[in-house]
């Protein structure tokens, strides 16, 4: 008797904490499902496992004294029917347990898988965004660089426009200087005109020598 009793309230002990932590275990499965919910972040990647190893845990307890009920009820000389109605009761209570931990497993299988999927997708908008974002700022890089190099280009014509204006100022003033100092001195006019005149005179005096010699030298050849 009194070994049934102990093992009575054991299993009773242990069936009331199996049914809290079963119900912590499956209201999981609403918190992983929940859209936009990050299962790290919220703890509930680690909470499920450890729930679930408790769970194991327990019903393997579970088991075994269930196994010492039943061994009990093996003698029913010893047993009442009251006794041996509620380690029945126990053992149907234990199958139950078995039952639906085993389709909350499932359902918080799903939950994850589904979290993950979703999750997966969002990571991969999430990359599409930030490519499509680097791909934009790339582009305008190297369009601002292109702006700036145009900038470049035009501002070195402008200068090299401006450095041909400059000279062509300078030139034009050199030659209204040049004009201005010969029409001061009319002299220089004439001079010039005397040095091309001798010039063409002794071009032709040199002319006509070299025929001359040339002449004679043929003369003394041929004879």
């Amino acid at each position: 008797m009194s070994n049934y009793d102990q093992l009575h309230r054991q299993c009773r002990t242990l069936e009331n904490l199996f049914d809290a932590k079963l119900t912590s275990y499956s209201q999981l499965v609403s918190n992983i499902s929940r859209p936009g919910q990050d299962i790290e972040s919220s703890g509930s990647g680690e909470r499920w496992r450890d729930l679930e190893l408790e769970l194991d845990d327990l019903s393997s307890k579970l088991e075994e004294i269930n196994d010492q009920l039943s061994s009990l009820a093996s003698n029913p000389e010893l047993m009442s029917a009251s006794m041996l109605r509620a380690i029945q009761r126990h053992r149907e209570l234990q199958q139950d347990n078995m039952r639906e931990l085993k389709r909350t497993k499932t359902n918080v299988k799903h939950a994850l898988d589904q979290a993950n999927l979703l999750s997966g997708v969002r990571n991969d908008i999430d990359s599409y965004k930030s490519s499509a974002a680097d791909s934009l700022l790339a582009e305008r890089g190297r369009i601002d660089s292109s702006h700036q190099m145009t900038d470049d280009v035009l501002q070195q014509a402008y200068e090299t426009r401006s450095e041909f204006a400059r000279q062509r100022s300078s030139l034009a003033g050199i030659n209204n200087r040049m004009v201005q100092v010969i029409g001061t001195m009319p002299g220089i006019n004439n001079l010039i005109g005397m040095i091309k005149s001798r010039r063409r005179r002794d071009s032709i005096i040199m002319g006509l020598v070299i025929g001359v010699c040339i002449i004679i030298i043929l003369s003394y050849v041929w004879n």
